[in-house]
């Protein structure tokens, strides 16, 4: 850690940063997460230096950043830092997005867990920035065309069809059996209410 704050001063007015440096802050991010004070002494030294955009695009010490963050109960700055940071790993950035919001709506019900069903609603009101998913969210819902496949179906020949005729209409419509399933399931329980 010393090592790392002597080469952060000697090098903060480079731009960029030497990768020794880069990948030093990689490895102590790494091997300090589980110890607090370190990590927060470590992501206040990077995040207070001139390069700090240049560390940012570390997937290791953006985590290291949100967990800080997150510790110290300030949800929005969390936010702020995944939506302007540079990591390449969009996925991961999702995942630390929605983990700032479970651990916002864990503090607000002063729990310790949260149920999927919780996990989901949290998901949906507090859906991640474009800057994380330039191609968008991934839609759950079916196109037009498919829709009205089912629905025909369903109308005429059957809102309950057995297991060959689900494969069947799974095979036409490039789905999944059980996504035919549960289609049929949703649209009975539907026509109930």
């Amino acid at each position: 850690m010393n090592k790392f704050m002597a080469m952060l001063k000697k090098n903060e007015n480079e731009h960029p940063p030497p990768t020794k440096l880069l990948n030093l802050a990689e490895q102590l991010c790494r091997e300090l997460e589980s110890s607090t004070p370190s990590l927060e002494k470590l992501v206040e030294a990077m995040m207070e230096c001139k390069n700090k955009r240049y560390f940012l695009t570390n997937i290791h010490v953006v985590r290291a950043c949100v967990s800080v963050h997150i510790h110290k109960g300030q949800h929005d700055a969390a936010c702020r830092l995944l939506e302007y940071c540079k990591a390449e790993e969009k996925e991961d950035l999702v995942q630390l997005w929605h983990e700032i919001h479970y651990q916002r709506l864990m503090e607000k019900h002063q729990t310790d867990v949260l149920t999927p069903l919780q996990k989901f609603r949290c998901r949906k009101r507090n859906p991640p920035p474009i800057s994380l998913c330039p191609e968008g969210l991934k839609s759950r819902n079916y196109s037009e065309e498919v829709r009205q496949q089912l629905h025909r179906f369903a109308a005429e020949v059957t809102a309950n069809p057995d297991k060959k005729q689900r494969e069947e209409l799974a095979r036409d419509m490039n789905l999944q059996p059980t996504q035919v399933y549960n289609w049929f399931a949703n649209y009975r329980r539907r026509q109930k209410s």
